[in-house]
């Protein structure tokens, strides 16, 4: 029986061969067209890469020159600075020297505006100092010349003192 059986039964070679030759052929198409794909998204992905790294370089490029830019700018911007700063300096010398009627502990400032400011206070002081001055001078007026001579208490002298004291007298 068994001997009928492998008669009866179609070769399995033959005919899955031929049926496994189109799948194996169909399924050989689909990984060509697959890694004719992939090769193709590679090739976009590696000029996509390429382009990107330009970019890059480029930018690069760009932010040390304007790093370049930055440091010559806040060097400069140093420069200014320090030069306001002897400027100011100066000024606060100068108008210390204009003002001599105000004391130089008033007169103060980091900028010419505070410096401004402290004088026109220092001013205002000075003057509301001088018109107390002013009222109380005249309020209190002292006789020109010295008083006159009065006699010489001799309370509490010795004898000795006394009569020393009426000599000086005589003498004149």
């Amino acid at each position: 029986m068994d001997n009928e059986n492998k008669d009866n039964q179609v070769p399995e070679n033959n005919v899955s061969a031929a049926e496994d030759l189109e799948t194996i052929k169909a399924h050989l198409e689909e990984v060509q067209t697959a890694n004719a794909t992939l090769k193709e998204a590679m090739a976009t992905k590696d000029t996509r890469i390429a382009e990107l790294e330009a970019q890059v370089t480029e930018f690069t490029t760009q932010l040390e020159g304007k790093t370049r830019e930055l440091e010559a700018s806040t060097a400069e911007l140093a420069t200014v600075n320090q030069a306001k700063g002897e400027a100011v300096a100066k000024y606060l010398d100068m108008a210390k020297a204009l003002n001599p009627t105000i004391p130089g502990g008033i007169i103060a400032g980091e900028t010419i505006e505070e410096i401004n400011e402290s004088i026109n206070k220092g001013k205002a002081i000075v003057e509301a100092v001088r018109k107390t001055m002013e009222a109380e001078a005249a309020g209190t007026k002292v006789p020109a010349g010295a008083p006159p001579r009065g006699e010489i208490s001799l309370e509490g002298l010795s004898p000795r003192e006394k009569i020393a004291a009426g000599i000086q007298q005589k003498r004149g």
